[in-house]
């Protein structure tokens, strides 16, 4: 059977979306969203810090909106291939509980045993990658697709996928 493994935060978890949210609330700044395409996240906000704050605040992976379709896709990827979620999640590790947490709600298909916490994504091995930084793609020996997120939005060169069901017809079809 073959292996994809998936990326959580701009893949499954619309992080960017949080960060934009959070910051008006935190604020009172809107962030005009094309402002973020093809920048670093902490870079494309006007104050970095509280941005950065926010990696560190409980609640704020616990409440990230879902990606669209991410669930009906990924539901029908799992009884076809052998799935599993990977994220770099213990350089916050507030974010170890609550990306558990999260997962177990959202998708609650996934087993526990199908989740995967790291530091680096160097040493996964499988058939396929969705994930929406080059740094975790760079090192995968399989298949390499990119999932498009704002700060990625210039990159070149890639298998691209902009969406979930991009994803599924490339996997279910």
């Amino acid at each position: 059977m073959k292996r994809i493994i998936i990326d959580m935060d701009n893949v499954m978890a619309d992080v960017s979306r949080q960060f934009q949210t959070w910051y008006t609330r935190e604020t009172g700044n809107i962030i005009d969203p094309a402002s973020l395409i093809g920048v670093p996240e902490p870079e494309a906000f006007p104050d970095p810090k509280v941005l950065w704050s926010f990696l560190f605040t409980p609640g704020f992976f616990r409440t990230v909106p879902v990606m669209k379709d991410s669930q009906q896709v990924i539901e029908a990827l799992n009884k076809k291939y052998e799935v599993f979620i990977v994220s770099s999640a213990l350089e916050f590790p507030q974010s170890l509980g609550e990306k558990f947490e999260w997962l177990s709600e959202h998708f609650p298909f996934l087993s526990w045993k199908q989740i995967v916490f790291c530091g680096s994504k160097a040493v996964i091995k499988g058939d396929y990658m969705i994930d929406d930084y080059l740094k975790n793609l760079d090192f995968f020996e399989g298949e390499k697709l990119l999932y498009t997120a704002p700060h990625n939005q210039l990159l070149q060169g890639h298998n691209r996928v902009n969406n979930w069901q991009e994803v599924a017809a490339i996997f279910l079809n």
